[in-house]
């Protein structure tokens, strides 16, 4: 008698969807506090350019005022002055395109950079810079190769033209594990679409404060008394605008055009700066939004007292780090789960984590394996960073810890080219084949995990001429003498069943598998 498939009832397909579904949401989950983190340091990002530009606006129009005055000394320099203006929107204007494409690409048509709705969508960044033909990737790293090499052949002092190298670099760091990427995958693969976001607004950040850096230049080269009497301004010029708390704020406070053989006196507030060439430090101990006042008092020839006021905000942010579970985001108890941590701007040298409910051991820079201890009780992993020469809690993140999964019963083979194959029943397999193997396999092979089982015993029911049963039982992943025998007996288009297949996995769990392998002899 022949033995008919047994059909899924309903409910057990609605079960096995609602798996894949959720397999897919917490594979795709990304933290809100991350993501939250990342909009902030988005939004301080653009208050800073937004400063940044209308300070550069400024000096724009000291230029053309002085272009004016006295065309004839100021040319040079308002020409260069124009070109820098050039490029600088040119990249600027490229990487706001860029952000509009990305959050477009996941949110729509109708996409807002100021109201991103998929902010933790991974696909849309690697698709608008890395997709074959279209990707942009490219293009972006020519235009950045471009820019740095441009604006630093215009700055003399060698420190600030270090600063603009290293704040434009696209060099992918030494010590990442990156696997043979180049800059723009391993700045934008599988990139949430606010981490892309928050990229670029700091790209263009970047570029205005080399425009900036550039422009103090060009209007401090232009030796006019007018512009230098007339125009003069309070500048301050952050080493960054975005610091994480804990960390420290210093700027370089200047006045334009200023004489160097007549410093000025720096007040913040109402104090004194003992400092020699105007560098000012602070340590930063809470977040939000601050604002650094003062005023700079200098001499003109006449011995005539000159003050000029400067305000300098600046923000700083909660510390954000990544955690992301490689294979999906959860752990399964008693499997080695490889981690990767990391914190924005901080190397990965210095950077470390622990776990709670678990080991935590460490592989490389950055990359861990992670072993929970029991099903359903959640761990904790904690990242730490050196800053500034001090051990600071960058963020606790929680995983929950799930049993791993039944594996799926198969024979591997080989094929006529040599390749290895595995084979899961409901296809024909050759005789000659089946009998070269030794016996069954299992594992978790569903193109995530690949984790193998060790079998430890399985039943064949075969049936001969009559329809009468014919059960056999090895207690081994090997084929028995008498199962081998039956299958020798088989002729081509006959069946028989390999079922109540007994694995134990790495979790060290014996478990027996609900479904059967029907193999078909060829």
């Amino acid at each position: 008698m022949a033995i008919k498939k047994r059909k899924l009832s309903p409910r057990q397909k609605m079960i096995n969807l609602m798996y894949l579904v959720l397999m897919a949401m917490l594979a795709l989950n990304v933290s809100s506090d991350v993501l939250k983190g990342f909009s902030l340091v988005d939004e301080g990002l653009n208050r800073s350019k937004e400063n940044a530009s209308s300070q550069n606006a400024a000096i724009y129009k000291t230029l053309d005022e002085a272009m004016e005055k006295n065309p004839e000394k100021t040319k040079e320099w308002f020409n260069k002055a124009q070109n820098v203006r050039k490029m600088s929107d040119s990249l600027y204007t490229l990487a706001e395109d860029l952000k509009w494409q990305i959050v477009r690409e996941a949110d729509g048509k109708d996409g807002d950079i100021l109201n991103i709705s998929n902010r933790e969508n991974l696909e849309a960044a690697t698709h608008v810079m890395l997709a074959p033909s279209i990707g942009r990737g490219g293009e972006l790293l020519k235009a950045i190769n471009h820019y740095r090499e441009e604006i630093t052949k215009m700055v003399n002092d060698d420190k600030m033209r270090q600063i603009i190298s290293d704040n434009l670099s696209t060099k992918v760091p030494a010590k990442a594990k990156v696997m043979g990427k180049n800059w723009q995958e391993y700045m934008f693969e599988n990139t949430p679409v606010i981490a892309a976001v928050t990229l670029l607004s700091k790209l263009q950040n970047d570029v205005r404060s080399a425009e900036g850096e550039i422009l103090h230049q060009l209007v401090a080269n232009i030796d006019i008394k007018d512009v230098r009497v007339n125009e003069i301004s309070a500048f301050v010029i952050p080493s960054a605008q975005t610091v994480v708390q804990g960390g420290r704020f210093s700027a370089d406070i200047i006045m334009a055009a200023v004489d160097t053989t007549a410093r000025p006196e720096i007040y913040i507030g109402n104090t004194l700066l003992k400092s020699s060439n105007g560098h000012y430090e602070t340590v930063c101990n809470s977040t939000g939004d601050f604002t650094l006042r003062g005023y700079l008092i200098m001499r003109n020839g006449n011995g005539e007292e000159i003050r000029r006021d400067f305000v300098q905000p600046y923000t700083v942010v909660e510390p954000a780090a990544t955690v992301s579970a490689t294979l999906m985001n959860m752990l399964y108890a008693g499997y080695q789960n490889p981690i990767s941590v990391s914190v924005p701007g901080v190397p990965k040298n210095k950077v470390n984590a622990t776990m709670s409910g678990g080991t935590l051991t460490k592989k490389g820079e950055g990359e861990y394996i992670a072993t929970p201890s029991k099903v359903g009780e959640d761990v904790v992993i904690t990242v730490t960073a050196d800053n500034q020469g001090r051990s600071q809690e960058m963020g606790k993140f929680t995983f929950h810890v799930r049993k791993l999964p039944d594996p799926m019963a198969y024979i591997a083979y080989s094929d006529d080219k040599g390749n290895s194959m595995r084979y899961k029943g409901g296809q024909p397999l050759g005789k000659a084949t089946l009998l070269n193997t030794t016996g069954i396999s299992a594992a978790i092979d569903d193109g995530l995990l690949d984790v193998q089982f060790r079998v430890v015993g399985f039943e064949t029911t075969f049936f001969d001429n009559m329809g009468n049963v014919l059960p056999e039982v090895s207690k081994s992943a090997n084929f028995t003498d008498r199962q081998r025998d039956m299958i020798r007996r088989l002729n081509r288009g006959k069946r028989f069943y390999i079922s109540r297949v007994h694995a134990v996995g790495p979790d060290g769990i014996e478990r027996t598998l609900p479904s059967s392998m029907e193999v078909i002899i060829n």
